[in-house]
């Protein structure tokens, strides 16, 4: 009858059960004020000794060789958890954003790469705004075919924009239905009114804070709220801006995960007529007690007149 394999050693154990042959032979335990016989002993795979059960562990024998096991062991556990987790992302094994002059790697665990809907290029989160990129200027990734019913992005963006300007004069007459205030002390009296109702993050400094008007149009918004009087940091972007003023609202705000000009949301500055680019600062463009207008579905910034 062939002899029966001795059973592979366990990777978190330092000792192995004996030859199933020593069932019906035994051994004595080599523990040296043990010398119980053992109808089933184990073996140390260190120093490869013969123990009784509560002998079995390097430290139940006090093995001489204590930790071999371990050590043979290491190479192999090395080799599973091989450099690919802890590996620094390189230009051979990360994407990097596609701005020029950044060197941001994207889709890694701490930076989120968003694909321009218009260049198709993938940028980090600092340059995913077209206006951050210079869009304008830069050949789209592959063939852009023009859209369906032959009607290219560019001539969609103009439609758009026409048909925005002729929607601003409307709403310039709605959200304005009263002569400004022309006086200086009534313009102040505005301003305190619209102060006292106006909500904002509390960290933004007092002198450093801008009030505005804000309104979701609803023609092609769907918002929790219609409008809403908020201040903001006026040192900031445009952009970050009209983040703030859409969880203000509660306006569905997919900008940041880089889907088509349908579904991004634009800021319309009704004092001055005209989309706002989201590079652009606040307090350069708006003054306080301005109205802004949150819009879809636009196209982008057109200069055209």
């Amino acid at each position: 009858m062939a002899a029966s394999a001795s059973p592979a050693p366990s990777e978190s154990q330092s000792f192995t059960p004996m030859d199933k042959e020593m069932l019906s032979i035994g051994g004595t335990c080599q523990y040296m004020t043990c010398d119980s016989y053992d109808f089933l002993p184990f073996r140390c795979e260190s120093c490869r000794g013969r123990f009784c059960q509560d002998h079995r562990t390097e430290a139940g024998h006090k093995c001489a060789r204590a930790g071999e096991w371990a050590a043979r062991r290491a190479p192999q556990q090395s080799t599973r958890t091989s450099s690919s987790s802890n590996q620094k992302p390189t230009t051979l094994t990360a994407t990097q954003c596609s701005h020029p002059q950044c060197k941001t790697f994207v889709d890694t665990l701490t930076s989120v790469g968003v694909v321009c809907s218009t260049c198709n290029h993938k940028y980090c989160l600092k340059h995913r705004i077209p206006e951050d990129h210079e869009c304008s200027k830069i050949t789209p990734l592959g063939a852009r075919q023009k859209l369906g019913g032959g009607i290219s992005q560019a001539d969609r963006a103009r439609s758009a924009l026409g048909r925005l300007k002729l929607w601003g004069k409307e709403k310039q007459a709605a959200v304005l239905p009263k002569p400004k205030p022309s006086t200086a002390a009534s313009r102040v009296v505005a301003l305190n009114q619209l102060k006292r109702t106006a909500k904002g993050d509390d960290k933004v400094p007092v002198e450093k804070r801008i009030y505005l008007h804000v309104e979701a149009e609803a023609n092609t918004t769907t918002s929790k709220f219609p409008k809403g009087a908020f201040w903001y940091n006026k040192a900031w972007s445009v952009g970050r801006l009209l983040d703030d003023a859409a969880r203000g609202l509660q306006v569905q705000n997919v900008n940041n995960r880089g889907g088509g000009e349908e579904e991004r949301l634009r800021v319309f500055h009704v004092e001055g007529g005209r989309l706002l680019d989201f590079g652009e600062k606040a307090e350069d463009v708006l003054a306080q007690g301005n109205t802004i207008v949150l819009l879809r579905g636009v196209g982008p910034v057109s200069t055209d007149g």
